[in-house]
């Protein structure tokens, strides 16, 4: 395997990993309190069924991993390739104002988990940021996303906090909470 910069041929190839993401578990939000004396309760809980679901990429870290490749805009984007099959992709880009390098996207093919490939690649991310004297790496999550919580976890990311109303009025409802993941550099 081998992690290399991402070039513009290598963006339709990115489109068409299998990024499908399968959860049996989420991490249940829990409030309690009210006004500013409030206290969240998180542990994961088993699904009912089984989440399904394929995230498409998005048209904003589209947009920014071209800008990125372009020399642009400062950034990280990266794949993993084996005998010329990308397997994996990563996108970063640093927030200079914060001293961070913010996690945009992480997709593993599906048939290629469990191999190691993700960790490979946020350590690369870790690596590039450290390059640039930053003080931390961050990554958004949705608490429904199992894999990826279990990802950031396994990797000494910190939960930094959470929002309830990142994509809609009813995430908590919806057991699909934005969570903000923080690793220090230090």
């Amino acid at each position: 395997m081998q992690i290399r910069a991402m070039t513009a041929a290598d963006l339709a190839d990115v489109a068409d990993i299998d990024a499908t993401v399968e959860s049996d578990h989420y991490l249940h939000i829990n409030r309690e309190g009210e006004g500013i004396a409030v206290r969240w309760i998180i542990e994961p809980r088993p699904l009912r069924q089984a989440r399904v679901h394929r995230p498409r990429m998005n048209d904003d870290v589209v947009f920014t991993i071209r800008q990125i490749i372009n020399q642009i805009e400062q950034g990280i984007a990266v794949v993993a390739e084996h005998d010329q099959q990308i397997m994996a992709f990563a996108a970063a880009r640093p927030d200079l104002e914060a001293e961070t390098m913010r996690l945009m996207d992480l997709r593993v093919d599906f048939d290629s988990r469990r191999e190691g490939l993700g960790s490979a690649l946020l350590f690369y991310i870790v690596q590039e940021a450290r390059k640039l004297g930053l003080r931390a790496v961050t990554a958004h999550v949705a608490s429904d996303n199992f894999p990826a919580v279990q990802l950031l976890a396994k990797l000494n990311f910190e939960l930094a906090g959470l929002d309830t109303h990142f994509k809609s009025n009813h995430d908590l409802v919806k057991d699909s909470v934005s969570l903000f993941w923080y690793l220090p550099l230090g």
